[in-house]
């Protein structure tokens, strides 16, 4: 696959911009789309020469204190901002925002060391051996907490935690440590991958560096040391360098991040910089070279020195010296692993909820300006309708968001079936829309899908407003147009009920298409079925799927993609928060069977001019660089998703650029094909012809495609349990002209 790289890419870089998951929490890192993280940097080919070079540098770059003394200077006029150019380059890599967002994210989080830190003015040795065992076990629970929280709740966990003595030493607990007497001569902690094949760990498989002394590490401003800095700076260089040296680590090697903790507070560096640009024609000092390039082509940011531990010895987990350490860590561990199964910005939405119900709980919710009031009992009896009669609606000054909550009854004026009532069910609050589930009173039996989008006076350019009027007008429109052409697919959502909510009271408005003064008369609403749990929760609850699991997914998702290709219709935005995992009973005995539907349609191609989404992970490439679609994108969008499903570690991107490095590298090595073989060589083979086609005019031949995968899904072509044929019924009217908040 040839790409090309855009040069004017968005940067996301730290204190600039986030992943969906953190900065714009209502955008889709989730990924959903976590898209980008500022502590993942792009990766920088390094050529034999250079490499040979850095080990050369690495074995003779083994005195820190003559390293510090090439540096301190330097380390010292940045600290004061007195550097060349007047700025202070030891900035924070964190903001105050990214550090609030971890925090609601991780509400509730069960972070707990039980390992008390001692804290005591005379050091001793048997006091040191009690510090180390608390830092160990206080790393060791962010590793759990972190782990748990965002990528598998079950399973065995990818990283430990051991101590190295010294640059290039073997690594060893700290119980052995201190069984050996050995304790004062490590040098700190370190966050180790055990994903690796050897059994015996090496500096290459270093994640995270923790550099830990029971003294305080502090100048007389309260500020880290220029000691500390530089020891911690020699230690960030041996991990760059013996990370681009691996033969078995493939993670980015031009950034780290580095842990410095005392048995009081902690601080966190991040070190990172393009070892390509390392002069090594001046070997004979070796010092003076590494130096140079840090000072020029190095970029180091330090967060402010702050408590950790309390006069008890447990950890302060809602504070910022805490969280900045947890940040630190999430980046690391997605740096090696891969981003998160479960976004941050579905974690801030669950804060929310609980907000919401811990208000209903103390019953402060203002009767007057709630949209639904509060009862002693929460009830509601069979089929009633609960009448609300309210003059504001919309709370918080977030006019475009009308918020439901479980037992709410809502009056839908749908053109074509009349008014329809439907309860809420629950609320699935996420990303930039408000999603709920809810049944039809007149058939309360089948849970639907429930999408409330933004009062038309109120609509905004805004992401907030724009990413509603595509989940609900749009949608609805896309919808439409399928089922005008006659497109029915169960591997496709259907229009349940479409139109606008009605209001309890009089209604001023002049046209059945017109709005009143009411806050809700006019606000859209759309319904659709089914109603299943989406792929990302899928998969964080599950984990990896198995073949056969897999390659239902594909059939089932190349059966809608072909249906709507029938009306020149393409999807646009395939990502895990996008398919659902529908659960049926079939039989007689009522066994279940799980199939998949692509869901929100909103951001479809239907002609030229239309821009589909960008997602960084998930979208094609020809998407990212053209921001248009070629025939394939959809097809290759379900490849990059076989291989997020089957395990495939996917680095998180922080540009197009970055995103479009990563598409090239793993389809010319066929990375993505050699782990999807793993799982199966039937969607092995299908990747391979995908990457045959980007880019290409020429459209996915879906027959031959769903025949192969259906004979491997039902067992036999031949059972008469084919993917359905659907024809095409043209009618007259301008299916593209039907309403896009209304049915046909």
């Amino acid at each position: 696959m040839q790409l090309g790289f855009l040069q004017n890419g968005s940067d996301l870089s730290p204190g600039k911009s986030l992943d969906e998951s953190f900065r714009k929490s209502s955008s889709v890192i989730s990924a959903s789309t976590v898209s980008g993280t500022s502590g993942l940097s792009k990766i920088l080919p390094i050529s034999r020469r250079v490499l040979k070079g850095l080990k050369e540098y690495g074995r003779k770059l083994v005195d820190l204190e003559l390293f510090t003394q090439y540096l301190e200077e330097w380390v010292l006029e940045n600290l004061n901002g007195d550097s060349a150019d007047g700025m202070q380059n030891f900035r924070s890599p964190f903001t105050t925002d990214e550090l609030c967002k971890l925090d609601l994210a991780l509400e509730g989080v069960p972070f707990q060391q039980l390992v008390r830190m001692p804290i005591f003015s005379d050091i001793s040795d048997e006091l040191i051996e009690d510090q180390y065992l608390a830092a160990e076990d206080f790393l060791h629970a962010i590793i759990i907490g972190l782990w748990r929280t965002f990528w598998h709740k079950s399973g065995p966990l990818p990283l430990c935690v051991s101590c190295p003595s010294h640059v290039g030493s073997k690594f060893s607990s700290v119980e052995k440590a201190i069984s050996r007497g050995r304790l004062r001569e490590m040098r700190g902690l370190a966050l180790l991958s055990k994903t690796v094949t050897d059994s015996r760990f090496k500096w290459d498989h270093m994640v995270e560096f923790a550099l830990f002394k029971p003294e305080a590490f502090l100048d007389n401003d309260s500020r880290l040391s220029v000691g500390t800095i530089c020891e911690a700076l020699f230690y960030g260089f041996h991990i760059l360098v013996s990370r681009s040296l691996s033969k078995i680590s493939s993670v980015n090697s031009d950034s780290v991040f580095l842990l410095v903790l005392d048995s009081k507070c902690g601080a966190v560096m991040k070190f990172s910089g393009d070892l390509g640009k390392l002069d090594l024609l001046n070997s004979s000092d070796p010092y003076l070279s590494v130096a140079e390039w840090i000072k020029t082509y190095a970029e180091i940011g330090i967060t402010p020195m702050e408590p950790i531990w309390n006069r008890l010895g447990n950890p302060n987990w809602g504070d910022i010296g805490t969280l900045q350490v947890l940040l630190a860590t999430f980046y690391s561990i997605a740096q090696w692993n891969g981003p998160p199964r479960k976004s941050v910005a579905t974690l801030i939405s669950d804060h929310s909820l609980r907000l919401q119900k811990r208000r209903t709980e103390c019953c402060i919710i203002d009767t007057e300006n709630a949209l639904v009031p509060y009862h002693a009992t929460t009830d509601y009896q069979a089929g009633e309708i609960v009448e609300l009669d309210h003059n504001e609606l919309f709370s918080n000054g977030q006019s475009s968001r009308l918020k439901l909550r479980c037992g709410d009854i809502l009056v839908l004026d749908d053109p074509q079936q009349g008014q329809k009532s439907f309860q809420i069910h629950e609320s699935l609050v996420g990303g930039n829309y408000y999603l709920y589930s809810a049944v039809c009173l007149d058939h309360p039996s089948q849970l639907l899908t429930l999408y409330v989008g933004a009062h038309p006076s109120r609509l905004e350019p805004s992401l907030e407003d724009m990413s509603l009027w595509y989940q609900v007008q749009r949608q609805t429109k896309v919808l439409n147009i399928l089922r005008n052409q006659g497109i029915l697919s169960k591997y496709l959502p259907e229009i349940v009920a479409s139109g606008r909510i009605l209001h309890s009271g009089p209604c001023s408005k002049e046209s059945p298409g017109g709005r009143c003064d009411h806050p809700w008369c006019g606000t859209p609403i759309l319904v659709t079925s089914p109603r299943g749990e989406p792929l990302s929760s899928v998969a964080a609850n599950e984990g990896s799927f198995s073949a056969d699991e897999a390659t239902r997914l594909c059939r089932d998702c190349l059966a809608a993609l072909r249906s709507a290709a029938m009306a020149n219709v393409q999807h646009g935005d395939i990502c895990p928060e996008n398919i659902i995992r529908v659960v049926e009973k079939q039989g007689v005995r009522r066994t279940k069977a799980s199939m998949y539907v692509p869901i929100s349609w909103g951001r479809a191609v239907l002609e030229d001019r239309d821009s589909p989404a960008i997602n960084l992970q998930f979208s094609s490439s020809h998407a990212l660089q053209h921001g248009k679609l070629c025939p394939s994108s959809d097809a290759e969008s379900i490849v990059y998703i076989l291989y997020f499903i089957c395990g495939g570690t996917m680095s998180l991107q922080d540009s197009i650029e970055s995103a479009l490095q990563w598409r090239e590298r793993s389809w010319a090595k066929r990375l993505i094909q050699q782990h999807i073989g793993q799982v199966s060589a039937l969607l092995k083979a299908f990747a391979d012809y995908v990457d045959s086609l980007c880019g290409t005019p020429y459209p996915v031949d879906y027959d031959i495609w769903l025949k192969r995968l259906n004979k491997a899904v039902e067992g036999s072509a031949d059972k008469g349990k084919g993917i359905e044929e659907v024809p095409i019924t043209l009618r007259l009217e301008d299916a593209a002209g039907s309403s896009g908040a209304s049915g046909p």
